[in-house]
């Protein structure tokens, strides 16, 4: 069983990409607004992995209001960089698989403290997205929210230690409605922000998205991957847990060319392969995150998928057959030794003492 850690001493995996994009829940990360002055459109999340770095590309979209709007976003690790992200990643790889009549076509490059709360890592402002990048455990996370404004839902404490147990690393992104109508914001008009993690293998956050929802409200969004080789997910996509695989192939070339045109995108590879899922199904079903294994070894992380925790035994886990081998051989070899001691050897000769 591996454990979310940070890429040094990593073996180097595949590429991986994943865009979320939901409506109405929000991608990737879980609401915490202090008021309903401002309310989510939607929100669309890339991130991608390549090189033993993550890389989350995230859009935040809202129907007008006033005030302030907040979201906290699990992390694998603690990133080297927040900065804003490129103008029509998000919107070309929507383009990719659910393409629109032609003429909607658009040209490409045309161009968030108290005693016990949360370390502050790095803060940035993008827009008017005042970006906070904390460390620290369900506790101190849900005290540094709540000191600045935002009233958590009651289900926060167990899905902030669902992730605290796995990685005490959470970006707050605290959108002002007051500050983009002084910008000329319109209504509907995102800010995508890029977040850039080194980590091993990533995960995708899923379980955040029921943040604050009832066991039969839905939960709504499209994840896509992209890998250098066909990805092995856990859960797997079934179409009964929440999760349905819609598409499998490779990414087209001209896709890859768009994505590395965008700001900030020059570290997308020449070949890749696209694998899109859909989520559907009622917030209860969603107690997991998804766990992806790109390195072609075909074995997800439990800790991952957040089905164990750190230091868990996985059940069809290499260390487990390890263990399993090691144990067989020492019976074996225990079993030679008492069947040489107790056999009674002709013409005299050892006997049992």
């Amino acid at each position: 069983m591996r454990s979310i850690k940070h890429a040094g001493g990593a073996l180097v995996a595949g590429l991986l990409l994943v865009a979320v994009s939901a409506a109405p829940a929000l991608a990737c990360g879980g609401l915490i607004g202090p008021n309903g002055a401002v309310n989510l459109l939607r929100t669309t999340t890339f991130a991608g992995y390549h090189d033993g770095e993550e890389h989350y590309i995230t859009s935040f979209e809202f129907a007008g209001g006033g005030g302030a709007f907040g979201s906290l976003t699990p992390l694998p690790g603690v990133p080297t960089s927040v900065e804003k992200g490129g103008d029509w990643t998000l919107q070309r790889l929507r383009i990719e698989t659910e393409p629109p009549a032609p003429e909607a076509f658009f040209a490409f490059g045309s161009a968030a403290a108290s005693r016990d709360s949360a370390e502050v890592l790095m803060e940035v402002t993008i827009d008017a997205l005042d970006i906070t990048v904390l460390r620290g455990g369900a506790d101190e996370v849900g005290v540094w929210a709540k000191d600045h404004g935002f009233r958590l839902p009651p289900d926060a404490p167990e899905v902030l230690e669902f992730y605290a147990a796995r990685s005490q690393i959470f970006l707050a992104a605290a959108f002002d409605g007051e500050a983009a109508a002084a910008r000329g914001q319109n209504v509907g008009d995102g800010t995508p922000v890029h977040i850039t993690i080194p980590t091993e293998n990533p995960w995708v956050p899923l379980r955040i998205l029921a943040l604050g929802k009832t066991g039969t409200e839905v939960v709504e969004a499209d994840v896509y991957l992209m890998t250098d080789l066909t990805p092995a997910m856990l859960p797997a996509p079934d179409g009964f847990n929440g999760m349905t695989l819609l598409n499998s192939q490779a990414a087209s070339e001209s896709l890859l060319t768009d994505l590395r045109s965008d700001r900030g995108m020059e570290w997308v590879p020449e070949h890749a392969w696209l694998t899109k899922i859909r989520l559907d199904g009622e917030a209860s079903q969603f107690g997991y995150d998804l766990a992806i294994d790109a390195t072609g070894a075909n074995s997800p992380s439990r800790v991952a998928a957040g089905l164990d925790l750190p230091g868990a035994v996985d059940p069809t886990g290499p260390a487990l057959l390890r263990t399993l081998g090691a144990l067989m051989f020492l019976i074996g070899s225990l079993g030679s030794i008492l069947l040489l001691v107790t056999r009674r050897p002709s013409g005299g000769g050892l006997t049992p003492a």
